[in-house]
C-alpha cells in the first residue's frame, strides 16, 4: 500500500516529465485503498492494539443484544414506574440494568483479557460498588447503619479497589506485551 507522502516524495525524487503523472496515480491508489480499509474497519481507537477479540458465540452477537433487550427493558421499567409504583416497574427495571450490565461487562473483561483495551478502572471499579450496596442493604435491613460505619467503610472500598486495579493492570499489561510481541 501506498500513501500520500510516499507517492510525493517518489514522484519529487524522480524529476522527469511523469513524475507528476506518478503523483497523481499513487494518490488515487492511496486515497483507494484508504477509503475501503475505513469502510471495512470503521473507527479505529488509536488506544487499542490488535484485532478485537471474538466471542466464543461469534455469529451471534449475544452481548450486544443483552445491552439492546436491557435498554429497552430499562425504559420500560421507567415508564411503569410513573404509572403503578415500584411494584409494577421495579422488576422489569432491574432486570433491564442487569442485562445491560452483563453484556457490557462481558465485552469489557474480553476486551481487557485479550489485550486489545484497558477497562481496568470499570472491571476495578464494579465489584467494589456491589460489595458496599449488598453490604449497605443487608446491614439496613436488619439495623439503623451509623454514619460513621460508611465512613469507615469507604476506606475499605478504596482498599479492595487499590489492589483489584494492581491485579486487573498487570494482567492487561501482560496481555497487551502478549499482542505486541506477536505483530
Amino acid at each position: 500500500m501506498v500513501t500520500v507522502a510516499e507517492a510525493t516524495h517518489a514522484g519529487d525524487q524522480r524529476g522527469d516529465a511523469k513524475a507528476g503523472q506518478g503523483k497523481k496515480a499513487a494518490g488515487g491508489r492511496a486515497r483507494r485503498s484508504r477509503t475501503r480499509t475505513r469502510s471495512h474497519g470503521g473507527f479505529r481507537d488509536p488506544l487499542s492494539v490488535g484485532e478485537r477479540p471474538q466471542a466464543p458465540w461469534h455469529p451471534w452477537p449475544l452481548s450486544e443484544m443483552l445491552i439492546l433487550i436491557g435498554a429497552v427493558g430499562t425504559v420500560v421499567g421507567m415508564a411503569r414506574l410513573g404509572h403503578g409504583g415500584i411494584s409494577n416497574g421495579g422488576p422489569v427495571l432491574f432486570a433491564g440494568l442487569a442485562a445491560v450490565v452483563l453484556g457490557t461487562l462481558e465485552i469489557t473483561w474480553r476486551e481487557h483479557n485479550a489485550g486489545y483495551r484497558s477497562h481496568t478502572l470499570i472491571l476495578a471499579l464494579l465489584p467494589v460498588v456491589v460489595f458496599h450496596s449488598v453490604l449497605a442493604l443487608v446491614l439496613a435491613a436488619f439495623t439503623t447503619v451509623p454514619r460513621l460505619f460508611n465512613v469507615g467503610l469507604l476506606f475499605v472500598d478504596a482498599a479492595i479497589f487499590a489492589l483489584l486495579f494492581k491485579v486487573l493492570r498487570a494482567r492487561f499489561l501482560d496481555a497487551r506485551a502478549r499482542v505486541v510481541s506477536r505483530l
